[in-house]
């Protein structure tokens, strides 16, 4: 096949489990680049975050999809898209959180800012270098988040998922609703933001058919993106689902799997 574009998502993906890109990976992405090929790295983190983990020369070889599609950025071609919840849907979809634990970790990603019901030190548990800033019940109520992040019962995924299952049917044609990090996290968005949805917009404006695109991924937030795309490449500690729905599985995240598919279509 032939291709124009490669999608690559970073956490269990293009990062290994230290939150590194390799050198092999980094010198196959460098490759596709220098071939002609667009990158476009999709990711569930937000800008601050992506800044830390990736260089600078890397980010600046293409282009960047945030918060699992709700916020979009591209030099190349101009693209800033923003699809945020809105502050009614943010209110109601709190609300019925804690109706269900009082307990629950709440925070909200509203364009590069993290902010949390309460102080909670996140810098172990999600391997990020700062914590969100705590405002009231009320304040957040009012905000168009750009994600909303629910960390339930820690002992177990079965929380999670029901709660997950609960916000799917009743709010299911006006927000996407994602468990995963193995159960342990619930992410929120817009309906109208995925990375899929995202993909196929850069690749309009990029002139990229979908079917000229090799998308590489682990976890059930690249379920639609393996749907839409012609190459699907999942990791080999990817979930099960994404694996049935891949064209190829490769090696894993920790064994430089991106690098072992792209250097052969090179």
């Amino acid at each position: 096949m032939n291709f124009a574009a490669v999608v690559l998502d970073l956490d269990g993906t293009l990062l290994n489990s230290d939150k590194q890109i390799t050198d092999r990976n980094y010198k196959a992405i460098q490759d596709c680049y220098e071939k002609g090929m667009k990158i476009i790295f999709a990711t569930a983190r937000p800008p601050r975050a992506v800044r830390w983990l990736l260089p600078e020369e890397l980010l600046r070889m293409g282009s960047t999809i945030f918060y699992n599609g709700a916020y979009i950025k591209c030099e190349q071609t101009g693209i800033h898209h923003h699809e945020p919840i809105e502050a009614r849907m943010t209110a109601e979809v709190l609300e019925h959180g804690l109706s269900c634990d009082m307990d629950l970790k709440i925070s909200l990603e509203v364009m590069d800012e993290w902010l949390s019901l309460e102080e909670y030190d996140y810098t172990a548990y999600m391997k990020v270098q700062e914590n969100p800033t705590a405002k009231s019940l009320e304040e957040l109520k009012k905000l168009d988040a750009t994600k909303i992040l629910f960390y339930g019962n820690m002992d177990t995924s079965s929380f999670n998922e029901k709660l997950a299952d609960q916000l799917a049917d009743q709010l299911a044609d006006q927000l996407n609703v994602i468990v995963t990090d193995h159960g342990e996290l619930v992410q929120i968005t817009s309906k109208m933001a995925s990375k899929e949805k995202a993909v196929d917009l850069l690749c309009k404006s990029l002139k990229v058919p979908l079917e000229n695109v090799i998308a590489f991924g682990d976890d059930r937030n690249d379920l639609g993106l393996f749907r839409v795309c012609g190459w699907p490449v999942a990791m080999g500690n990817a979930v099960e689902e994404l694996k049935a729905l891949a064209k190829e599985v490769t090696d894993t995240n920790d064994n430089d799997g991106v690098a072992k598919i792209l250097e052969n279509i090179l």
